[in-house]
């Protein structure tokens, strides 16, 4: 008798060609399912009507065998990118929201207050009606719902009432106690209305998934006690990192990637590096969502120092650069320091560099990362421990390794072995 075929429904608005970290963890996700077996079918959003912050096409090399089926959306909060300043792409900006002129405290509390759980929520609909096609044509019984946008777990659970079928949540960020959720001056009443859409979720998922246990799983137990939790982390790709050489660059060079704000504590990274700009040959890169008035400010005061901004840039790219540092730097958003652990921590980790991270040593992130032999979390103020660090790299420029135990655990081909095992239990 022929197997039954596992076929599994994947609703991600983020999906190549998108870029950044959101859209990696279900693209490798999807590919490794393939691998095992599975029959993955992605549903999403079309790049010419979604609100993607960055784009990088070389991501669809990753996922061009998956069945995709892309629709249509309605986001009126794309307007906003047309009226403010290095946003033209027509992306809704991530990790921090501005609020520093009467435009922006305005378009905050519209945000904040009517557009609930979130900007995207316009994409439901779509989502629904493509979503039943599907399932009825290809006899799909497993979905899988991943937020943010949390507002697409709308759809899975009007699937799941429809359908019968299984359904798993996967968050990779907190949903109410998102840390950006603080600039957007909601109200008591909006703040509610996103805690009872959070709470019928969790409670009626069959299974939830998050990349970090700890205190996050607590607090979600507390809203919805008899629901399953399991934590599947972010990963890096073997395949990719085996695939980018490493190249040594002549400056001590330190690297960040990735998405840099306000929200995060980077002033004592900066002060030291003042301090050191004259000891010696340094390079500081930056590639992905910086803001522009953060590299001015690295400029401005680095003047010894050779700062390069790449800009967003391909995944693979990306690799490259972090493969060519002597320190990658990372600064923990505000506040999230113990619901989630980045992707990018992951990648940094896979490089074997020594490992810079700003934020609470004592945090699940601060735990996650002081694992490494060459890797430390400091917060920002312990300028003289940041400063400790840095110096030791330079004196040993190319001969640390940041070794991590069991790091072959964290590829994304055996986090995807452990989200199989969970599929197939429910």
């Amino acid at each position: 008798m022929k197997a039954k075929a596992k076929k599994i429904l994947i609703l991600s608005y983020y999906w190549p060609p998108s870029g950044g970290s959101g859209v990696q963890r279900w693209m490798y996700f999807a590919k490794y399912l393939k691998v095992f077996g599975w029959e993955p079918y992605i549903l999403t959003v079309d790049e010419t009507t979604a609100s993607y912050p960055v784009l990088d096409k070389s991501l669809l090399s990753e996922v061009n065998d998956i069945p995709t089926i892309r629709t249509k959306t309605s986001e009126p909060l794309r307007w906003y990118s047309r009226l403010s300043p290095g946003l033209s792409n027509g992306g809704i900006p991530q990790g921090a929201v501005s609020t520093k002129t009467l435009f922006g405290k305005f378009t905050a509390f519209i945000r904040g207050n009517f557009f609930i759980p979130d900007a995207r929520k316009g994409w439901r609909s779509f989502a629904l009606r493509a979503a039943q096609k599907l399932i009825a044509e290809e006899g799909i019984d497993r979905v899988v719902t991943t937020g943010p946008p949390h507002s697409t777990h709308w759809v899975g659970a009007h699937l799941q009432n429809k359908y019968g079928l299984k359904w798993l949540v996967d968050m990779r960020d907190p949903w109410v106690n998102i840390f950006y959720n603080k600039q957007l001056n909601r109200t008591s009443w909006a703040i509610k209305m996103d805690e009872r859409q959070e709470n019928k979720i969790l409670q009626q998922a069959d299974i939830v998934i998050t990349t970090l246990a700890g205190e996050f799983h607590q607090y979600l137990k507390s809203k919805a006690p008899d629901q399953q939790y399991y934590a599947i982390p972010n990963g890096y790709d073997s395949d990719l990192f085996d695939s980018v050489a490493s190249e040594s660059h002549t400056k001590f060079h330190l690297v960040f990637t990735g998405l840099l704000t306000y929200n995060q504590e980077y002033h004592g990274v900066l002060k030291v590096l003042e301090q050191l700009q004259h000891k010696g040959s340094i390079c500081l890169s930056f590639a992905g969502q910086i803001q522009a008035e953060i590299v001015d400010e690295f400029k401005s005061k680095l003047q010894n120092i050779k700062v390069v901004d790449h800009g967003y840039i391909a995944h693979h790219e990306a690799v490259k650069l972090m493969k060519s540092a002597d320190i990658l730097l990372n600064f923990i958003f505000s506040g999230a320091q113990k619901d989630m652990i980045s992707g990018k921590i992951l990648e940094y980790i896979a490089t074997k560099k020594p490992i810079l991270s700003i934020g609470d040593p004592d945090s699940e992130a601060g735990k996650f990362v002081k694992q490494g032999s060459e890797a430390e979390m400091i917060e920002s103020f312990d300028t003289e421990e940041i400063k400790q660090f840095i110096t030791r790299a330079m004196i040993n420029k190319g001969q640390l390794i940041n070794n991590f135990p069991n790091i072959e655990n964290w590829s994304r081909e055996a986090l995807s072995r452990r989200l199989e095992d969970l599929l197939l239990e429910f």
